[in-house]
């Protein structure tokens, strides 16, 4: 068996160490696009509701995330439409 080398060197963007490809690889700005700012929340609804919720997302073929997305930009779009 041949000895494979690679190499290591330090991201663009964090500086960590990860593997340096000669052809393919990871490349800076490739990939889907973000849609927003994620940030991480924590929702306590009692268990019958999260059934419903599960049930309504996989009727739709959508993530909890997309569910609750789409329930916040309806309300703000309301809101704001009130507003004017």
């Amino acid at each position: 068996m041949e000895d494979e080398q690679f190499k290591i060197g330090l991201s663009k963007k964090d500086g960590q160490l990860g593997f340096v490809f000669d052809r393919g690889g990871p490349r800076e700005g490739a990939g889907r696009k973000g849609i927003g700012i994620t940030k991480k929340i924590s929702l306590t609804l009692t268990k019958d509701i999260w059934e419903e919720i599960d049930r309504e997302c996989e009727e739709r073929a959508i993530s909890r995330s997309s569910f609750f997305r789409n329930i916040m930009e309806s309300y703000y779009a309301a809101a704001n439409k009130k507003d004017r």
